[in-house]
């Protein structure tokens, strides 16, 4: 869906936005945040069961923030430097913490700031996934919600050009890079394999 859902205590109610929140958690196959797993989806979680709604339904997480931290090493693994430094904008700028007070004080201005502030968070975030989809491990086969298992697992690409082999410690497999996002797979077809079995 190209457009981005808001939801605030300020146009919605409290529990509202909360109930927004949990029914797109329900729906999400996985989802893609920035210091998620730590921050927002533990927030999120104690909200739903303070109201008393079950657990949302499971779903894989992708942290561009752990990707960042165990791919690179960037000065700052803020999201706005990461973003930056690959070229792809900046966060949206505002007055700090002013801000959220007078978010708290009900400033219907200041509620328009602090929406387009997290729209382009989100914005910022899809153009970061994207150019790290290459270098996120792990993540969820595209193959399974996509119905072709051999699609690119990362970014469900079907175009390939084969590259050097790919060995694990005793076998050897065709490797092959994805045309569209750059992710190495390999095929299930083994070209060579060793024992590691002493002989005399």
């Amino acid at each position: 869906d190209k457009d981005i859902a808001f939801h605030s205590d300020h146009a919605d109610g409290h529990e509202a936005m909360i109930r927004a929140a949990h029914a797109l958690l329900c729906e999400a196959d996985f989802v893609v945040h920035y210091n998620g797993q730590r921050f927002d989806v533990p927030h999120l979680n104690r909200e739903f069961v303070q109201l008393g709604l079950p657990r949302p339904t499971p779903f894989k997480q992708v942290d561009l923030l752990r990707v960042a931290r165990s791919q690179f090493k960037f000065p700052s693994n803020k999201l706005d430097y990461v973003a930056g430094a690959l070229g792809l904008g900046h966060k949206v700028a505002h007055e700090g913490h002013t801000l959220w007070a007078k978010c708290l004080a009900g400033d219907d201005a200041a509620w328009k700031r602090m929406e387009r502030y997290n729209r382009g968070d989100v914005r910022l975030t899809e153009r970061l996934y994207d150019r790290l989809l290459p270098w996120i491990p792990n993540h969820p086969h595209l193959g399974l919600y996509n119905g072709r298992g051999d699609c690119c697992p990362n970014c469900g690409g079907t175009r390939f050009e084969q590259v050097e082999n790919a060995r694990t410690a005793l076998t050897t497999y065709a490797q092959f890079r994805c045309r569209r996002c750059g992710t190495f797979t390999r095929n299930n077809f083994i070209r060579d394999r060793v024992t590691s079995r002493a002989t005399r």
